[in-house]
Parts: structure tokens; sequence; C-alpha cells
């Protein structure tokens, strides 16, 4: 079987692509799933690179994102059928495991999971959109929905807003019907963005996103007005302090990444002055796959992908990745 496998932490070109991993077979109260598509995080990059305090068992197939069909089923599987069409939740917190990092994932042609990680997917959804949704928009839905509560007519700014979290981003504050502003590093991302529904377009290359939200929606003064609703930051690094000053008061800022760096230097004074909420969301819950699912059945939602790539060129798409050179998601099938 062929496989992207992570030997030993580094980089992208130390990925083996292994024609000859040894097949999976199912247990009692597992499947194996015959791959229809996995999706790239920047997670994925984190894996290879290897994450303090976190022990990955090594080697390991990569590829969190995972839908497809059941191949194989193990005992203990009544309430299912080989053929049907599955997106796998990555996370098994009864196992304490998550796919791609600490159990063999998706950039495979065959995975094996707990039956209790199937979710079905609706006969109107692709396989490609299904295994888009689990980080990102699983994530996503968890942080603007349950956690940071997005109302009809706040303004929301939304940075890196190109990326597979930040298009969800866009879709999920748009139909909240918000007023979005959407920053991304280049004039053509932000023109998709803008077909989106973004409603203001930063090019953060060109002038510095604070003094355009200014200029824009005025400065913010304690009790006065000015600046907007909620900045999302999923970066960190060298744009925390500066999403803080964007924020009106009693604004809030939305996190549930650091892809430019967890450590920031931060600024206690605009916390205070403004009486800013920094709220932190971790990953996805169960309800919120079906949510996503949901609204990508109603076609209120529409992953964004980039590109598809082969197996074969895993290692280009998860460079393209890196370089931040993929507009929404990018796709890998066997």
């Amino acid at each position: 079987m062929r496989a992207v496998v992570l030997q030993e932490h580094g980089g992208i070109e130390g990925l083996l692509i292994n024609d000859e991993y040894a097949e999976p077979r199912p247990g009692t109260g597992e499947v194996i799933v015959q791959v229809g598509a996995c999706a790239l995080n920047y997670h994925d990059l984190f894996t290879i690179r290897g994450m303090p305090n976190v022990r990955i068992p090594l080697p390991v197939v990569i590829g969190i994102d995972t839908a497809g069909t059941i191949a194989e089923l193990g005992e203990d599987c009544s309430d299912w059928n080989v053929g049907d069409r599955v997106l796998i939740d990555p996370l098994d917190p009864a196992a304490g495991k998550l796919l791609g990092e600490t159990q063999d994932g998706g950039l495979a042609g065959r995975v094996r999971v707990a039956v209790r990680q199937l979710i079905p997917i609706p006969d109107d959804v692709s396989i490609e959109h299904a295994a888009a949704l689990p980080v990102a928009y699983g994530t996503v839905h968890r942080m603007m929905e349950t956690r940071g509560m997005i109302r009809a007519r706040e303004k929301v700014l939304i940075l890196g807003a190109g990326g597979g979290v930040g298009t969800c981003c866009v879709q999920l504050a748009k139909l909240a019907g918000a007023e979005v502003i959407a920053c991304a590093s280049s004039a053509q991302k932000l023109e998709r963005l803008g077909s989106l529904g973004a409603d203001h377009l930063i090019d953060y290359s060109q002038s510095n996103f604070v003094e355009e939200v200014h200029r824009q929606f005025g400065k913010p003064r304690a009790w006065c007005g000015g600046g907007v609703d909620v900045v999302v930051n999923f970066t960190g690094g060298d744009t925390w302090v500066p999403s803080l000053r964007c924020l009106t008061n009693g604004g809030r800022l939305l996190t549930c990444g650091a892809t430019a760096g967890f450590d920031p230097k931060t600024d206690l004074r605009f916390i205070w002055t403004y009486e800013l909420a920094v709220i932190g969301s971790t990953g996805w819950q169960r309800s919120d796959l079906h949510a996503v699912l949901e609204l990508l059945a109603a076609e209120a939602i529409t992953p964004v992908i980039d590109r598809i790539y082969a197996l074969s060129d895993a290692k280009a798409a998860l460079s393209a990745l890196q370089r931040r050179a993929t507009f929404g998601k990018a796709i890998v099938t066997p």
C-alpha cells in the first residue's frame, strides 16, 4: 500500500512515500476505510517538524482530515456496511489518539479507525468536501459559534483569511450576518475573498492592517467607539498586539491556533483599558462536525478547495501549504 510516512522529525523533504507500507487489518470495533480524500492542514507541518512536549510514535502515516468508503468491517460493527461513505472524526478521545499523529492517518490508500469515529456523509456531499471539514471547519464552527458567539451587524476582522481556516471564518461570519473585514497577503487572494462575501479587503503585504482598520472604522477610544467588534487571530506571533489595537471597547479576540508563533509579546494595557475578552477555542466537538456537514448539505457553506493532488505529489502539496501559496484547502487523493 502506498503511504506518506514520517520516519523522523525535520522537514518535508524527509517524508518517505512508501509503496510497500503494510495494509491495515481491522480489529474488534474497527473498520478499514478506503481513502477517497485527505485534506492537508498546517497542523500536519507541526507534526512533521515536531512539537514541544508532544511525543509522536514513529514511523507514522500523516494526514488528519480523511473521508472515504468502508472497505472492511471488524467484529461489532453491525450498524455499518462495506461501501458506506464516511467522514472520519480525527479525534478518538476514548483512546486518546489523533489521526495522522498518534495513529496512522489518511495519506495512504487505506486507514484503520475505530467505528466510533465514523460519521455518514450525506448523499449530496462529495468526499472531497467532507474531507475538508474537521480541522478547519469543525474548529472554526466551535470558535465562531460556541465560543465567540458572532452576531449580526458586528464588524469582524479576520487575519490570514486566505487559508483553509480563514475562508471558513469568512463564510460563517457572513452566515451570522456580520460585516467582514478580510486580511490576506495578495491581491489574488483578496479578490477571491470578495467573491466569498467579505465586505472589506486589506492586503497586509502592502499596508498596515491596524492603520487600515483605524482609517475605515476609527481609532478605538475608551468608552467612545471606533475599531471592530471581533478580531479572529489564529496566527499569533507579531500580529498579536496589533490585533488588540484594532478592537473597540468590549471587543473580543478569538484564537484557535498560532501558526506564526505561540509565545508572542502582549500588552495588557489594551486588555484592561478597552475591557477586551481574549477567547480561546481548541479543536471541535462531534456536534460541530455534524453541524458543518448539515450546513454543507444545505449549501449554506462550501469548503474552498485550492487544488487536488495525487498521493505521489503529497510533498508538493505540503510545500505549497508551507509557503502559504494555497487559497483554501489542499486535497490529496490516492
